[in-house]
C-alpha cells in the first residue's frame, strides 16, 4: 500500500469518527433537552397541583368559617328581632298604659261626688252622693231576701258595699249598726275606720243579679250608735 493511500485511509477513518461523535453529541444533547423539558413539566405540574390544593383548602376553610359564623349570625338576627319585638311590645304597653291613664282620669272626672250640707237629720254634717257608684256584685242567686245575720253572705256583701262607698277597708272598719233602710231590699249601716271618730251612715239598695249598690253616704257630727 502506498503512503498516500494510507494517509487517505487514515483521513477517512478520522472523518467517520468525527461524524459518529457529532451524532453522539447530537443525541446526547437531544436527550439532555428532553430530560430538562420533562423535569420542567413535572415541576410545573407539582407546583400547580400544590397551588390548587392550597386554593381548595382555603375555599373549604372559608366555607367552614362561614358555616361556623352562620349560627352566630342567626342568633344575632334573632336577638335583633327579639329586641325589635320587645321595643314594639314596650311601645304598645306604653300606649295601652297611657290610654288606661286617660280613661282613669276620665273616670275620676265622672266620679266626682256630689256633696251637700246637712242630711236626713240634725246629726248629719254633710251628704255625699255619686251617680257613678255601681253594685258590688253578689254570689247569691234566685229571689233575694235581706238577711241581717253576720254569718250570712248577704251581710258580708252589705259590709263590702259600705266599704266601697266610704273608701274604708272592710278589715279596718268598725260596723256600729246595720239595719233595714225602711223598704224591702234596702239597708243602712253606721260605720267608721278603726281608731277614728269620723263616722258615716251609709244607705244601700239591692240590685237583682248585681248585688248591693250605695245610694248615699252621710257624714255624722257624732256617732249616734256608739
Amino acid at each position: 500500500m502506498k503512503h498516500d493511500d494510507y494517509e487517505n485511509l487514515n483521513e477517512g477513518s478520522r472523518s467517520q469518527m468525527r461524524a459518529k461523535r457529532r451524532k453522539t453529541n447530537l443525541i446526547l444533547n437531544s436527550l439532555i433537552v428532553v430530560v430538562i423539558l420533562l423535569i420542567g413539566i413535572v415541576s410545573f405540574n407539582i407546583f400547580f397541583s400544590n397551588d390548587e390544593g392550597v386554593a381548595d383548602q382555603n375555599d373549604v376553610g372559608a366555607e367552614k368559617e362561614q358555616a361556623a359564623a352562620s349560627p352566630d349570625q342567626k342568633k344575632d338576627s334573632k336577638a335583633n328581632d327579639k329586641k325589635d319585638d320587645s321595643q314594639d311590645s314596650d311601645k304598645k304597653d306604653e300606649s295601652a298604659s297611657e290610654e288606661a291613664d286617660e280613661e282613669s282620669a276620665e273616670d275620676e272626672e265622672l266620679a266626682d261626688p256630689i256633696v251637700t250640707e246637712g242630711g236626713s237629720d240634725a246629726n248629719v254634717k254633710q251628704t255625699i252622693e255619686n251617680p257613678e257608684w255601681k253594685p258590688v256584685g253578689t254570689t247569691q242567686s234566685g229571689e233575694h231576701n235581706t238577711v241581717f245575720d253576720q254569718n250570712a253572705a248577704d251581710w258580708q256583701e252589705m259590709i263590702l258595699a259600705y266599704s266601697y262607698a266610704t273608701g274604708i277597708d272592710k278589715d279596718n272598719m268598725t260596723v256600729w249598726w246595720n239595719e233595714n233602710g225602711g223598704a224591702p231590699n234596702t239597708a243602712v249601716g253606721t260605720v267608721s275606720q278603726k281608731g277614728s271618730d269620723q263616722t258615716f251612715r251609709v244607705w244601700i239598695e239591692w240590685v237583682d243579679g248585681e248585688g248591693w249598690k250605695p245610694v248615699k253616704v252621710e257624714e255624722l257630727i257624732q256617732n249616734d250608735k256608739k
